[in-house]
């Protein structure tokens, strides 16, 4: 057994976390794209089944609410705070987060005031926040102005009325400051408005600790809601009653089934409610949360750091000098819970380590993608994959 094969099997044993691998659906493969669609937890599928054959098959209607349907998006919310550092009633899921990306940063705007017209959007961030933006822009007669997160604090003006930022840069893993850089958002007197899909479930966000007005997210990444399953929308609790949605549907009105012509929202998150839930998908997501179940972010973001951490010592032994390059920052305040890896022929290599059971990703022109969900990854896991791929880089 080599060094640092040695030294996994040390780190697998002393590891609080090893325990939740039981809690999820896994094989042979080391799976290292959980930050693109978490792994299945085992609970979901018996789940799933009772909420299509007794809920939806016996119950029928009734569901609604004896199996309590109508206030999942809620209840769900309220799940999903504690891992993003919000207190209870400020969270609804409900919708794609591309959809309350364009809630939020609308309603964003409305709540801003007179004189501020100006959007600004992260360069780098991922292409539907932007192309949502650019259309927020023009609903609301706004300017949009993309910069990189380094330069918005010069770029903040009396004019600006949002900045829509992403927590992690979805390629290289940079994880930004969301502290200072909503602080310095407040100081121009804009709103803040965060994309968590890379950073929620994956470490501590704080979003009540550090003042964020609004933020989104998906749950299909590192809380394994499944493919497709809804997102959320966080609403600061001094600020429901001014969220202006530009989507006002009937699961928002104040009185959802009294049909009226006229709109009056509701009170509370449940402002951030559009349609019908996805009750499927929803319920699915509850249960997968499960997993959660007496874990804390603080100890996931420690083995998210250690993971990391080893997974570069391996690649830095185990690949040939110069082969690949990591665009993943070194210190731990600046990295999300993934490595990216540059290397020229990146398409063909993640081609090749998925057929030799190492699942990462590819994304263009020359990154290789590898993200690391301390709930079911362990060092064995990083040891394998780095080992692997410094076999392939050297054909």
């Amino acid at each position: 057994m080599s060094e640092l094969a040695s030294r996994a099997t040390e780190l697998d044993a002393a590891d609080e976390l090893a325990g939740l691998r039981e809690r999820f659906v896994l094989d042979e493969v080391v799976y290292l794209d959980g930050n693109s669609l978490g792994a299945l937890p085992a609970n979901v599928p018996g789940r799933v089944e009772d909420v299509v054959r007794r809920q939806w098959g016996a119950l029928r209607i009734r569901s609604w609410d004896e199996s309590g349907w109508w206030t999942a998006p809620e209840r769900i919310g309220d799940r999903i705070a504690p891992l993003v550092g919000a207190a209870a009633g400020q969270i609804v899921v409900g919708d794609s987060t591309s959809v309350n990306v364009f809630k939020a940063l609308v309603a964003a705007v409305r709540m801003a005031g007179e004189g501020r017209d100006e959007i600004l959007v992260d360069a780098t961030t991922f292409p539907t926040d932007g192309y949502i933006a650019e259309s927020a822009a023009r609903m609301t007669g706004s300017t949009l102005r993309p910069v990189t997160p380094g330069e918005v604090a010069s770029a903040l003006s009396g004019r600006t009325a949002a900045v829509l930022l992403n927590h992690v840069d979805y390629r290289t893993g940079r994880l930004h400051d969301l502290p200072s850089l909503t602080a310095a958002i407040h100081a121009a007197g804009a709103i803040a408005v965060w994309d968590l899909c890379h950073s929620a479930g994956a470490l501590p966000v704080g979003l009540d600790e550090h003042g964020v007005d609004l933020a989104v997210g998906c749950t299909y990444k590192y809380l394994n809601g499944g493919p497709g399953s809804p997102a959320y929308l966080y609403v600061r609790r001094d600020l429901q009653d001014r969220f202006d949605s530009p989507l006002p549907g009937w699961n928002s009105h104040a009185e959802p089934f009294g049909m009226r012509p006229g709109y009056e929202p509701a009170s509370g998150a449940v402002r951030g409610r559009v349609g019908t839930p996805d009750i499927l998908s929803m319920l699915a997501l509850e249960a997968a949360l499960d997993v959660w179940d007496g874990v804390s972010v603080e100890a996931v973001r420690a083995k998210s750091l250690a993971l990391t951490d080893f997974f570069l010592e391996c690649v830095d032994a185990c690949t040939p000098a110069g082969r690949v390059e990591s665009v993943t920052p070194a210190a731990h305040g600046e990295r999300g819970s993934q490595v990216a890896l540059r290397c020229h022929d990146a398409g063909d290599v993640m081609k090749r380590l998925i057929e030799r059971g190492v699942v990462g990703d590819f994304r263009h022109p020359d990154v290789l993608r590898f993200g690391f969900t301390p709930l079911y990854v362990g060092f064995a896991d990083v040891e394998r994959a780095a080992r692997v791929l410094g076999e392939e880089v050297a054909r």
